[in-house]
């Protein structure tokens, strides 16, 4: 019944994660946390805070921590909450630290190792992102698909038009497509077998096809489409974000040749 945020990004590290600036400085039985988080999902709800902040600001990524915080804590303040494109129903806010005291004990896993978990939590994440995009693009398709099949112009169904049948059939098979990586990338997690390639691979795909196939979705609505009396611009603005969080597009690819290269290294 808890909800808890992810506390890694900050307005000078997106992709670039681990040059975060907060600091956690050791005063006895205590760390003492100082600094701002930014694109924090759920943070306006949310009672508890996975926070990484820089213990040991000299050994680099080395030195970043991982310490679990309750919303109540003294000097935790919820900052700002964007006015997003889309997933409007999660908050998304700054979340600042000032002079925040915390218990040694409120670490999570090892001390310096802070990395490995949010590597972690971003590789397995982006499984979820992935079948989120899937559901997604599955919600717009089925939307619109009865809508094609009742309106009629030029005397037939819109959906019974050859360019159109191609269109939707070319849609769902990229769907079925992405939901097969996504559900390959499940596999090999409950398998406990590397899953970090399949993972980015399905969470890249299957972005792209929720951009493209909610898009579509808004041009065979036509009008109605362009409205809010439909839900297609819904899907068409929540879309978006699949490309950006859990580590952009361009950072999926970047995992993806890495891995690619090591069999040839």
């Amino acid at each position: 019944d808890t909800l808890a945020s992810f506390c890694l990004s900050e307005s000078g590290s997106g992709s670039d994660a681990f040059a975060l600036k907060t600091r956690a400085t050791k005063q006895g039985s205590h760390f003492v946390l100082n600094g701002s988080k930014q694109w924090i999902s759920n943070a306006a709800e949310a009672r508890l805070f996975l926070i990484f902040a820089n213990a040991e600001p000299e050994k680099g990524y080395r030195g970043i921590t991982a310490f679990m915080v309750d919303k109540d804590t003294p000097g935790l303040e919820i900052g700002k909450k964007e006015n997003k494109l889309g997933i409007r129903a999660s908050s998304t806010c700054e979340v600042h630290f000032n002079d925040m005291k915390v218990p040694a004990e409120n670490i999570i896993g090892e001390y310096g190792k802070g990395y490995k978990i949010a590597i972690e939590v971003l590789n397995e994440g982006r499984i979820g992102i992935g079948a989120q995009m899937v559901g997604l693009a599955q919600g717009a398709m089925d939307a619109t698909l009865p809508y094609l099949h009742q309106r009629k112009q030029f005397g037939q169904v819109i959906a019974d038009f050859q360019g159109m049948r191609y269109q939707y059939a070319q849609a769902m098979t990229e769907l079925e497509a992405a939901r097969l990586m996504v559900y390959n990338a499940a596999r090999l997690k409950d398998a406990n077998k590397d899953c970090v390639q399949p993972a980015a691979m399905a969470k890249l795909y299957s972005s792209q096809v929720a951009e493209r196939v909610a898009s579509k979705c808004v041009e065979w609505l036509g009008g109605v489409g362009f409205t809010k009396d439909f839900p297609a611009e819904k899907f068409y603005r929540d879309a978006k974000i699949g490309a950006i969080y859990e580590g952009t597009s361009n950072i999926q690819l970047e995992t993806i040749a890495k891995n690619i290269q090591k069999k040839y290294k």
